[in-house]
């Protein structure tokens, strides 16, 4: 059975599994707590606790945790699974790399420490951005690795700007060190919104610390159509003016 703990903080949705944990478990216990998240209109940190009086999965239970991380994954912040069972532990982190959201893997004893690490996870996007509206460009500022809701709130912002222009002028990318991803699932969201967006942008711009010049070549092959040009850390405005068409700027990036 699982059963739905109430001994953790506010803000953290947790359950444990019991005994033997069947399809029907999954439909008492999980089905709502993910409606009430959708209709709280909240994403879920979710803690999921393999006590010693855990057995087994039904086979149909197996499948709805499947569906679960195919269907509802985009809901959750965060996951931890607090268990010391070597065939629940194992196969979580290997699978827990491609989920859209961050997974980690506690042991029994660890259960404080995953409720601390679900409360310091940042809530909705890692990545601040905001669209200039005069000039038409997307500044975004890279602190944290590089997460999935990041290129999903990205391409919303894109889109949004799009749906009433024929392009997007700029996109300026802020960073003092690129962190990143999160995981491949950020990766591979990252490559679908280049994929999305890349014929509509026409110029790129990277304000960072020098370290990071080594990435506007690759910058440059990842917007087909745009032109990319680098600019320090403190150069901001001057990487906005440029995004905008308003000014010149620093050689042009090449491969």
């Amino acid at each position: 059975m699982l059963e739905r703990l109430q001994d953790v903080p506010p803000g953290i949705d947790a359950v444990k599994a019991i005994g033997t944990v069947s399809r029907d478990d999954y439909a008492a216990v999980i089905e709502p707590l993910l409606d009430d998240a959708r209709r709280e209109g909240r994403r879920i940190r979710f803690l999921y606790e393999f006590g010693t009086e855990f057995r087994s999965f039904t086979p149909g239970a197996g499948w709805e945790d499947f569906k679960v991380g195919l269907g509802a994954m985009r809901q959750f912040e965060g996951c931890a699974i607090v268990s010391d069972i070597g065939w629940i532990r194992e196969p979580t982190r290997l699978a827990g790399f491609l989920m859209p959201c961050p997974v980690r893997v506690f042991g029994a004893r660890e259960r404080e420490e995953a409720l601390r690490w679900l409360a310091s996870l940042p809530e909705g996007p890692g990545v601040s951005h905001h669209v200039v509206p005069e000039a038409g460009v997307l500044v975004v500022e890279v602190e944290q690795p590089l997460r999935v809701q990041d290129f999903e709130a990205l391409g919303q912002t894109a889109d949004a700007w799009l749906a009433t222009h024929d392009d997007l002028p700029g996109v300026v990318i802020h960073a003092r060190e690129f962190p990143g991803w999160e995981n491949i699932g950020s990766l591979f969201r990252h490559v679908r919104f280049v994929r999305d967006h890349h014929r509509e942008v026409r110029k790129v711009a990277l304000a960072a610390d020098s370290r990071l010049a080594d990435l506007a070549p690759r910058l440059a092959g990842h917007f087909t159509r745009a032109e990319v040009r680098r600019f320090g850390y403190d150069e901001l405005d001057d990487a906005v003016a440029w995004a905008a068409g308003r000014a010149g700027g620093p050689p042009a990036a090449t491969g």
